[in-house]
């Protein structure tokens, strides 16, 4: 077991690379996605089920562990894996992205933002150096920067300020994590779709510097074009010789698409609130189990996946326990979805070892235009 947090690329294939996050909780492999569990929980899902999917590491939410039930309780109960039974490495965002969504419930200054809890309307104020402190009570392996995070789309002058902002509480939160030999800070670059900001700001991570590097102020209402624009030259300006995350990515399409363009790292709610609302991702496009079509169709949702779902249920009844309500049905839905991001993952990252990433990817686009998930 090791005791330092590392990196090391293992093989690449243009900008494409496969690697291996090492921390003392255990090995990361990249591309990886991190299912998110945002209380404490991936919805739907048990701990060693969702490690049963292929997933290497989590994602825990500071902003609503930090309201409840609070990171001094997790503290005192012996720190976040302990407590929510994840053994592996977690990864906690620093609660700026959600802070920075309650526009009507915030308020933004040098030092921090205070906010009215979206629970009970509590007040808190949320600072680099409080944000540091919550997620070590947590126990986090990879801490994130608090940042501030604009929507797009918005002026340049607005971007810039937040971005120089975000660069300032960056080197707070660098000091305020101090040394701490196993656990990983990252830097989050901001810059919106300027080039020359995103330029700045990576510049100004690599002089604080930091165990890992990520893309921030993506995803956030530009589009896919705009994201990938980005994604062209963003990772490039990071360290080499770091891991490379993209937040809040997202699509398998977009996965696919960050993966190319240099990205290690990625999470979103997507697969488990789809799974959720009835929609299942498959090699051959969307399916949405609550169609009608589906309510005298034995197959499973997909012939080719060795999931519990497809394994051990029909189309029919998966259709029936979602129209009825039925808990299993998100469970298994979850768990479809999960299996689905993981083992594109794992394809991925087989086919960058052996040097046919382009093939992997017209073989993966070919297939969500020829589609037939759909019909009878």
């Amino acid at each position: 077991m090791v005791s330092r947090f590392s990196f090391s690329v293992q093989a690449t294939d243009g900008k494409a690379r496969t690697g291996v996050i090492d921390t003392p909780r255990g090995q990361v492999r990249t591309p990886a996605f991190m299912p998110v569990g945002t209380a404490g929980t991936v919805k739907g899902m048990m701990p060693a089920s969702v490690r049963e999917t292929g997933a290497d590491i989590l994602l825990g939410n500071t902003y609503h562990l930090m309201l409840r039930p609070t990171a001094e309780r997790i503290d005192r109960l012996g720190g976040l894996h302990k407590f929510m039974n994840w053994q592996r490495p977690i990864l906690t965002d620093s609660g700026g992205f959600q802070v920075m969504s309650l526009s009507d419930l915030r308020k933004l200054t040098e030092d921090g933002v205070t906010f009215k809890s979206h629970i009970d309307g509590s007040k808190h104020h949320l600072t680099p150096e409080r944000s540091m402190e919550v997620q070590r009570l947590l126990g986090s392996d990879i801490v994130m920067c608090f940042d501030e995070c604009p929507a797009l789309p918005a002026d340049r002058s607005r971007i810039a300020d937040s971005m120089r902002l975000s660069m300032r509480w960056a080197a707070r939160s660098r000091e305020a994590f101090g040394d701490r030999p196993g656990y990983a800070l990252f830097g989050i670059q901001q810059g919106g779709l300027e080039q020359d900001l995103r330029a700045e700001s990576a510049a100004a991570l690599r002089d604080i510097g930091f165990e890992g590097y990520a893309i921030g102020g993506l995803a956030v209402g530009e589009g896919q074009e705009a994201m990938f624009s980005v994604l062209d030259y963003a990772p490039d300006m990071l360290p080499e010789g770091k891991p490379r995350y993209l937040m809040g990515v997202g699509k398998p399409d977009d996965i696919v698409g960050a993966v190319k363009r240099g990205v290690d790292m990625m999470d979103c709610v997507l697969p488990s609130r789809s799974g959720r609302t009835g929609q299942v991702f498959t090699r051959r496009g969307v399916l949405n189990i609550k169609n009608a079509r589906h309510q005298d169709d034995p197959r499973p949702i997909d012939a080719d996946c060795t999931c519990p779902a497809c394994r051990n249920y029909s189309r029919a009844y998966l259709h029936h326990v979602f129209r009825a309500q039925e808990i299993i049905s998100s469970m298994l839905l979850t768990w479809h979805n999960l299996h689905y991001y993981q083992e594109l993952m794992s394809d991925m990252r087989a086919a960058i070892a052996a040097g046919t990433f382009d093939q992997f990817e017209a073989d993966f686009h070919r297939q969500r235009a020829e589609g037939d998930i759909e019909p009878i």
